[in-house]
């Protein structure tokens, strides 16, 4: 499925730029995911969704396929594989900037194709979820973007800490540490309609179980 969002930060393009390249910056804004290796190039890493009950861990690894800087235009492939199931989760995404009034107008067109319980719930709730996704993270660049550095104090007593940034590695850290809600992020009324699709999902998946003990049991 191809899924379309857009969105803007308050800074030049070129800043834009660099900063959407810094991927171990900009990963904590990205709810779920957390980043163990970046080259440069390529990037390993996994994404924890929660939905319900039931949490998936996506690990896998993105490469940039194209960087130009010139047309600020960027492709990134990326692919997953649940650590406990057999979905798997593979995106192409082209991000393209284009400044606008001083402010970067950000266009990312993804095709992704999902295997597993989340492709059960079908492009449209996975679309709406992305919007809000993209949402939470053009807020929490737009906020990193904006953040001026700070001096630390360098008399600061022992065992308190400073007024500087020393604690921003902190809340990257626990906000890598939450998975996803899915439920949580699309709000009450597609949280139904996720929900009705898990418990369909989950229904078939005990219905399965049943029969597979059955027809061990009468073998």
């Amino acid at each position: 499925m191809e899924l379309h969002h857009e969105f803007t930060v308050p800074v030049p393009v070129d800043d834009a730029w660099r900063a959407l390249l810094d991927i171990e910056r900009v990963a904590p804004c990205l709810p779920g995911a957390t980043v163990d290796e970046y080259d440069d190039k390529n990037v390993s890493g996994s994404v924890k969704v929660k939905v319900g009950p039931v949490t998936v861990t996506y690990t896998g690894t993105a490469v940039f396929e194209e960087r130009d800087e010139t047309a600020h235009r960027m492709v990134l492939v990326a692919s997953g594989r649940e650590t406990r199931g057999q979905g798997t989760a593979r995106a192409t995404v082209t991000g393209t900037l284009d400044e606008r009034d001083g402010a970067t107008a950000v266009s990312v067109r993804t095709d992704l194709t999902v295997t597993g319980r989340p492709a059960q719930f079908g492009r449209g709730v996975l679309a709406e979820v992305g919007e809000r996704i993209i949402g939470q993270f053009a807020a929490c660049l737009s906020e990193r973007l904006a953040e001026q550095p700070q001096p630390m104090a360098d008399t600061a007593p022992a065992g308190v800490a400073g007024t500087g940034t020393a604690a921003a590695p902190e809340t990257a850290e626990a906000r890598e540490e939450e998975p996803l809600d899915l439920l949580r992020t699309v709000g009450p009324p597609l949280a139904k309609r996720v929900a009705a699709a898990l418990a369909a999902v989950l229904a078939v998946g005990a219905l399965a179980a049943r029969l597979r003990r059955w027809r061990r049991s009468h073998k």
